[in-house]
């Protein structure tokens, strides 16, 4: 039995979406304490989520996500040519080196973090700069209906999980319209609202 630790309203939402979306049977492991030896031992880095396949052992929710694709997706999710899984890997990698750390600082500054400690400033800073990678986004989707083309792909799963972060901040996303509709069209798939009602 599969089974993948952590919480829907963390990184392991974007894992337990790609289970979904492949309808293998899984184990939803909530985990409460992620620094408890025994939770160190999966994953040694004591952050969810972490995968386990029947022992093999996947942590960091982006390789969790491809790996699932690879190994239980079918065409379209996971592409059948080499060239489709590069384009899966460029957007994956993309979504965070470009896009989640401006929206976790964000995050941080605007709601998580005591009212003394957030910076506007920082917030704001994060706006600015998402709006690069954000019209790189936009303008492909005015080419194409998903990332890879006409279906929804793993790199749209990754990419959108990233960017659903915009819909908690309330970022106005009006100035990228192609992706903001490619963006609603992806959260309202029905496995990630399946996702949306666990723990």
């Amino acid at each position: 039995m599969i089974k993948l630790y952590g919480s829907s309203m963390s990184r392991a939402g974007r894992s337990l979406w790609a289970l979904e979306e492949t309808g293998v049977k899984f184990e939803q492991v909530v985990v409460g304490e992620t620094r408890k030896p025994e939770y160190l031992k999966i994953n040694p880095n004591g952050h969810v989520p972490a995968l386990d396949d029947n022992g093999t052992i996947i942590w960091e929710s982006m390789a969790i996500n491809l790996y699932l694709a690879e190994k239980y997706g079918k065409a379209p999710l996971w592409p059948s040519s080499v060239e489709g899984h590069g384009a899966c890997y460029q957007w994956s990698l993309w979504a965070m080196t470009e896009i989640e750390t401006p929206m976790i600082n964000i995050f941080l500054h605007r709601l998580m973090l005591p009212a003394e400690q957030r910076d506007e400033k920082v917030a704001l800073a994060g706006i600015e700069t998402l709006k690069a990678p954000f019209k790189v986004i936009d303008d492909r989707l005015r080419e194409s209906e998903y990332l890879l083309g006409k279906e929804f792909t793993i790199a749209d799963l990754n990419v959108a999980s990233v960017m659903s972060i915009t819909q908690y901040l309330q970022l106005d996303l009006s100035a990228i319209p192609a992706a903001q509709k490619w963006l609603q069209k992806c959260v309202e798939r029905p496995a990630n609202q399946r996702v949306r009602a666990m723990k």
